[in-house]
């Protein structure tokens, strides 16, 4: 089983998935998904400032969180906690500070594995980012992995998420041959704002209907461009240190007068972001990329994939469900994955997408 909170801290996302083999002969089986969403005072608190108090508090209220999702799971696929081998939970992340942001890089994600394997009575695998990030590595991203293992092919194809952070990888035959990182703001700019703009009545920009109203500010956007992780040559990772809370408070003091125009501008910094990161890491290595499959609740923002679609062309934009594979469960299923190579000890972070210094089994067990 497979359990995360993203960046957008909207929900739990729980998949029980069957896995068999390991490495280049891993298999792959969803068999259910539930997304079981935050209640919003409680996203509050975890976007909020913390201490030491409160983020010890949040660890073990997150993890109660975690636990009923796993739970529910389970019910939905009508499997008792005996006959599951791991729980995989990615937790939420606090704070992730890679190589070149920091002195000392450090990665921290909360939702305590004791109270998950307690409430639930399934071992855990927790805490996936560290051991890559102590071989050198970004710890980010993980998801290569899993668009490897199950969508890779002869020819290479893109796989992009757009959660609250986007990140896209390059799959091919040979797993040391994908590229993979951070784009940039997905959401989470979008999410920040959206809040701001209804006075907390939407989490996000539901359906594109408020980017739909506004108009790009050109000068802003030009100036949101020049952010410097933009211009950062993979391998990269970002977080809420970039585009989080900090970013979005002092856009709505400039420009609160304008809150549509804002909505507008930040969904087209999202586009813009992941269509240059195509363009000078991607085309030139891989010109005859088969076509880009995306993934994460960016994609249910039309005006967010018309506008992408548009400035991708003519490189063709599919949900991943045209893979086969749900594309809400996606990035839960990973955690299932890494969980299931942790048990038999198989390497499964990729250096060629984090930086690593070598390929490590990530993960720690809490039984």
């Amino acid at each position: 089983m497979g359990l995360l909170s993203g960046t957008s801290v909207d929900a739990v996302e729980a998949a029980l998935c069957e896995v068999t083999g390991t490495g280049e002969g891993v298999r792959l089986k969803l068999l259910a998904h539930v997304s079981v969403p935050f209640p919003r005072e409680l996203v509050a608190r975890v976007l909020g400032p913390q201490d030491a108090a409160s983020l010890s508090r949040l660890n073990f209220e997150l993890a109660e969180h975690f636990a009923d999702a796993a739970k529910q799971v389970m019910a939905r696929a009508g499997v008792t906690p005996e006959q599951v081998a791991a729980i995989g939970s990615h937790g939420q992340t606090m704070a992730h500070l890679p190589p070149g942001t920091d002195a000392l890089p450090s990665t921290l994600q909360i939702g305590e594995p004791a109270v998950i394997a307690e409430r639930t009575g399934v071992p855990v695998i927790s805490d996936f980012r560290t051991r890559d990030v102590a071989v050198g590595g970004h710890g980010a991203p993980l998801v290569p992995y899993l668009d490897w293992a199950l969508f890779r092919s002869h020819a290479p194809r893109a796989l992009l998420n757009i959660g609250g952070i986007g990140n896209v990888s390059v799959v091919s035959a040979r797993l040391e041959d994908t590229v993979a990182f951070d784009t940039g703001p997905g959401n989470m700019v979008l999410d920040g704002l959206a809040r701001r703009v209804t006075q907390g009545a939407l989490a996000c920009d539901v359906d594109g209907t408020l980017s739909r109203r506004g108009r790009v500010i050109p000068e802003l956007l030009a100036e949101l461009l020049t952010h410097p992780f933009l211009a950062q040559p993979p391998p990269r990772s970002a977080g809420r240190e970039s585009f989080g809370e900090v970013l979005v408070d002092r856009l709505w003091a400039r420009y609160a007068e304008r809150p549509y125009d804002l909505m507008a501008t930040a969904l087209e910094l999202t586009v813009e972001s992941i269509a240059r990161a195509h363009e000078m890491w991607l085309l030139p290595r891989f010109p005859g990329l088969e076509g880009m499959y995306a993934s994460g609740g960016g994609t249910r923002n039309p005006a967010m994939m018309e506008r992408l679609r548009a400035r991708l062309a003519p490189l063709p934009v599919q949900m991943v469900e045209a893979l086969g594979f749900p594309e809400g469960a996606k990035e839960a299923a990973l955690f299932a994955l890494l969980a299931a190579e942790h048990l038999v000890g198989t390497a499964a972070n990729v250096p060629s997408a984090t930086g690593a210094r070598r390929r490590v089994v990530l993960g720690k067990l809490t039984p």
